[in-house]
């Protein structure tokens, strides 16, 4: 191809490549739907190829997409007879065409834009004549000789490997090339692309606000507003001074601004309050520069979170705790531990941080009420895994692939996997086609990837760690395993409770230690969802009792207590919390009714309890 220039690191990978002859034909995935930078210019992925990549060494470049069929970028006059490729209708005869053209011309490239859509992947057998053709034919072009005697390329563009045949990923002749998203680097520039009045610091803000995106979603957002909207955002600003605050003073600011598009600030001083002297200018009111950066942020914010869980086809959600740790009742060890790793994480000390934490334990045991407060004390963005796994074929490491990437391209990230067991399932494959297994082993390859420590943090939840795959369990992966247990003294149950009272703003003035043995002494080994029920109930026994908003007193407190009947399989509990106390690192952790428990006396109730439980969930 075109001598060295700059370029981005994947178009000089595949430079570098076809130089040395690796292959006659590309396969382009990944971020290939953005726009790619070069010398100031927001380029798309094919006019890159067409316009800079090949603009000197290709002189016929060829493009075909199965919607709008072939066009030609660039063509050599000495090539002709191509009328019929221009006007085939159907793929086989433009594919019959192309291959001409590789076979008997030089200098020719061949761009396939959709590549999945022209060899999809999926079993052969129901496949249409046509898509079976086209694997072959693709195949074939991989391997002819005339293709690389000619210095001819073939260059497939498609965003999944996974929707793409199997037939041509796989093929050692075809050179695969992924095109990541815009690293620190790559955002800045695009930033100072959209908006060139940015200053440098700004830009490397916002190079860094924008992890996750797209060059050209960081284009769209950052491009300034038209002067007009400008200007109008100043007058509605001077409007609301000119009508002194208030409640209405916004609405009708923003109303009267547009109003009065066409005066000056004078003539709307005099309309609206002609006795007012002009507004000082007051140090507490924004700037119209703070206006627009905090605008700009609020649009990132929003719009990051919007573009991503779109992109990811609702296969993740972003996670906003709204509380963090002051309203988590008792377990005081584990808040300890979990502090110190969110401290480690805010000030960049990762050899502290694990490489992810598992959370085990009962079911109400409060595993994602301490994992929300633990992601908003690390102050990272926090997306929440939802069911990834689909019934079509290749779907489910798609979506696996597809999530990873957004995960990676984030930076940052706490990663919240509620239900692990079901999530991640097993790797025995029975049933599934070898999914689970093909599944897990990417996960397990993901998380151990030591430059994430402190980056990227997987906090894995369940009350089922033994349908885990006891890989995924080991040091280096999940390396912090925290057990979650009932409450086991009636001071930790009121711990719990007077956390849930804060939380739901229950008023009362009950010393709950006071009332400890008609209350909190008949709570222990309940879960915090069964005293939080208590709670309420006895909240809801209060309103009814005085017919409406009413302050809770002892006598509904010790009523609720005994008049809650919980639904609670004591056997499965048990197993549950067994499992927790087996996977805890540290014995420090666990109660003092565990913490003396020998592993063969653990192991042996496990044995009794699995043999009546096992199967239960």
């Amino acid at each position: 191809m075109s001598e060295a220039r700059q370029l981005p690191a994947w178009a000089e990978e595949l430079r570098r490549r076809y130089l040395r002859g690796e292959a006659a034909m590309f396969l382009l995935h990944g971020n290939v739907y953005d726009v790619v930078l070069h010398r100031g210019q927001m380029l798309s992925l094919t006019e890159f190829l067409t316009g800079v990549l090949l603009r000197e060494s290709k002189s016929t470049v060829a493009v075909y997409n199965v919607a709008t069929g072939v066009r030609f970028a660039r063509r050599d006059p000495t090539v002709t007879n191509l009328e019929d490729l221009l006007l085939a209708p159907d793929k086989a005869r433009v594919f019959a065409a192309l291959e001409r053209l590789l076979t008997s011309a030089t200098k020719t490239a061949v761009i396939v834009e959709y590549a999945e859509a022209v060899a999809p992947a999926g079993d052969p057998s129901f496949q249409a004549d046509a898509d079976r053709a086209a694997v072959v034919t693709l195949h074939r072009w991989s391997s002819l000789p005339e293709i690389e005697r000619g210095d001819n390329v073939v260059l497939l563009v498609a965003e999944n490997l996974t929707d793409l045949s199997p037939k041509l990923v796989s093929n050692p002749k075809v050179a695969v090339v992924e095109v990541p998203m815009p690293d620190r680097d790559e955002r800045k520039a695009a930033a100072l692309v959209a908006d060139q009045r940015l200053t440098e610091r700004d830009a490397e803000r916002y190079a860094d606000l924008t992890a996750g995106l797209k060059s050209i979603q960081i284009s769209s957002i950052l491009t300034p507003p038209p002067p007009a909207e400008e200007a109008t955002a100043e007058r509605e600003q001077f409007i609301a001074q000119l009508l002194g605050g208030g409640a209405e003073s916004a609405a009708r600011a923003h109303k009267l601004a547009a109003l009065t598009a066409d005066m000056t600030r004078d003539e709307i001083r005099k309309l609206l309050a002609p006795q007012a002297a002009e507004p000082a200018a007051d140090a507490a009111l924004p700037t119209a520069a703070e206006r627009a950066r905090k605008e700009t942020d609020r649009l990132i914010a929003e719009r990051k979170r919007e573009i991503l869980e779109r992109e990811c086809f609702g296969l993740v959600e972003f996670v906003e705790p709204a509380h963090g740790f002051e309203v988590v009742g008792g377990m005081e060890e584990v808040k300890k531990d979990l502090l110190v790793i969110a401290e480690s994480i805010r000030e960049g000390r990762t050899a502290r941080v694990p490489m992810g934490i598992l959370f085990t334990g009962p079911m109400g045991t409060g595993k994602t009420f301490v994992a929300e407060a633990f992601a908003k004390e690390c102050g990272l963005p926090t997306i929440k895994l939802k069911n990834f796994r689909s019934k079509w074929v290749g779907a489910t490491e798609g979506n696996l692939e597809k999530i990873l990437s957004v995960i990676r391209a984030i930076g940052q990230v706490v990663v919240i996997v509620d239900e692990g067991d079901r999530a991640f399932g097993n790797t025995d494959g029975e049933g599934d086609g070898g999914t689970s297994s093909r599944v897990i082993a990417r996960i397990k390859e993901f998380m151990s990837d030591t430059s994430n420590r402190g980056r990227i943090l997987f906090l894995v939840m369940t009350n089922r760690p033994d349908k885990l795959d006891v890989d995924l369990k080991r040091a280096g992966r999940l390396d912090r395993k925290i057990p979650f247990l009932y409450a086991q003294t009636p001071e930790e149950v009121e711990l719990v409770a007077r956390a849930l009272l804060r939380k739901n703003r229950i008023d009362t003035e009950v010393d709950l230690a006071s009332i400890r043995d008609g209350f909190a002494a008949k709570l222990v080994g309940y879960s915090n969802a069964d005293i939080e029920a208590v709670t309420l109930m006895a909240n809801d026994d209060a309103a009814r009792e005085a017919g409406g908003a009413a302050p809770v007193t002892a006598r509904h407190f010790l009523r609720a207590a005994t008049d809650y009947f919980p639904s609670r399989d004591v056997e499965l509990l048990e197993y549950m919390e067994l499992l927790a106390v087996f996977e805890a690192s540290s014995r420090r952790l666990l109660p003092a009714k565990y913490a003396s428990i020998t592993p063969e006396e653990l192991d042996a109730r496990l044995r009794q309890l699995r043999a009546v439980v096992g199967g239960r969930r």
